[in-house]
């Protein structure tokens, strides 16, 4: 990797999450598909809000949450997104600069509100979320900060930000920003509904050689190229030239790579109490790991390390310190 001043700068939703536990049946009375993630408008996100006895209020979002496994794993990062400058981006904002994260928010004083994401925990620990993506989803090509993304040696772009005209172009800018100055540009799908939307897109995308490395989940992956087994796609993905980080919750995860192919096993939590994050930080020791020059094998069982501690309470970012986890094992 190039020596550059940031080692990852994330772009995505800036929101914050709102945690809640919740039974099956009420996500039956609001027609939610559990482990699913839904876009929906303010009202629909305050009227569940009014309906849930909230566990924990912090700074989220896909991309956001890896950036801050990174910073936790002892790497210097950055996070591009977009915020009202209100109660709730306070919050966002203030949640990465704690961890030292080099925060390039844009912060407007009028218009749409932050964002939030009503993430429902059941008891079998799965959560499915509701989210009202707010001035997050106002991104676009003037809130990307040109030296930022020049001087990373990663830059991690959230699927689900993908849906806006602006924010598109915004992603494209960035690409060709990092390229132009030899760093790596990654995607996560982020949601197999984000997929389905965006399918051909995202093929666009990876088939140009835009994208470097490629983090999916098992659903997300057999929806981009339309396969119904899991096997079907990782040959798939084993044609490609770039790398491909497929998660498998508890099955682990499988890294390819210029027809290679690597399966790394999960790591068991402590306790499996919320899922949240699980993907986010998987990504972020993998990237971790990439980052730091090691193989592929490692960096996924890197990821598994991170992936392991999060889901063992409630919420999307480490309570542990990463790098203290890893500097416990030998690689």
């Amino acid at each position: 990797m190039p020596d550059k001043k940031f080692s990852v700068v994330g772009i995505g939703n800036a929101i914050v999450d709102v945690i809640a536990n919740v039974d099956d049946d009420f996500l039956a009375k609001h027609n939610m598909k559990k482990g699913s993630m839904q876009l929906v408008s303010e009202d629909e996100a305050r009227q569940i809000y009014g309906e849930i006895d909230i566990v924990k209020e912090m700074s989220g979002g896909s991309a956001a949450n890896t950036i801050a496994g990174l910073a936790s794993f002892g790497s210097k990062t950055a996070f591009i997104g977009k915020v009202k400058d209100d109660p709730l981006g306070n919050v966002f904002e203030s949640g990465l600069k704690s961890l030292g994260v080099n925060c390039n928010i844009r912060k407007g004083k009028v218009g749409i509100p932050t964002g939030y994401c009503v993430v429902l925990v059941t008891p079998d620990a799965q959560r499915t979320m509701s989210t009202f993506l707010g001035a997050s989803e106002t991104l676009g090509p003037d809130d990307i900060d040109e030296d930022v993304i020049s001087d990373s040696s990663i830059t991690y772009l959230e699927g689900y930000l993908w849906g806006g005209a602006e924010s598109k172009k915004a992603f494209l800018k960035a690409i060709e920003i990092s390229h132009k100055n030899g760093g790596k540009t990654s995607l996560s799908l982020s949601d197999f509904l984000c997929v389905n939307c965006y399918r051909a897109e995202f093929l666009e995308l990876v088939k140009k050689n835009y994208i470097d490395i490629l983090f999916a989940n098992e659903d997300e992956i057999k929806s981009l190229f339309g396969e119904k087994s899991f096997i079907g796609a990782v040959e798939k993905c084993r044609d490609m030239k770039i790398i491909c980080v497929l998660t498998r919750s508890e099955k682990g995860s499988v890294i390819t790579c210029n027809g290679s192919t690597h399966t790394v096993a999960a790591r068991p939590p402590a306790a499996l109490v919320d899922t949240t994050g699980a993907g986010d930080l998987y990504a972020a020791g993998f990237l971790y790991g990439l980052a730091n020059g090691k193989d592929l094998s490692t960096c996924g069982r890197i990821g598994s390390i991170a992936a392991s501690e999060v889901i063992s309470h409630f919420g999307a970012r480490p309570e542990k310190v990463l790098s203290d986890l890893i500097n416990k094992k030998v690689f």
